[in-house]
């Protein structure tokens, strides 16, 4: 493996790694299942499933620190 390939992989893994942490895949992975389980169903826009995310959030926090 060239030094250029392994930077290519460590800069994909890094990429994904924070976009996990920050939660930036939530609202990918989330339409994937809607249209592999709910096939027709309406897909929400990236923001009305963050407005309904932080608002479900907020009806049930469960344990938080905050």
């Amino acid at each position: 493996m060239t030094a250029t390939a392994m930077l290519a992989r460590s800069a994909r893994a890094v990429r994904w790694y924070v976009r996990e942490v920050m939660g930036d895949a939530k609202y990918e992975r989330y339409v994937r299942h809607l249209q592999a389980a709910h096939p027709g169903a309406p897909v929400p826009t990236e923001r009305e499933f963050w407005r309904q995310h932080y608002a479900e959030q907020e009806a049930s926090p469960g344990t938080r620190c905050c």
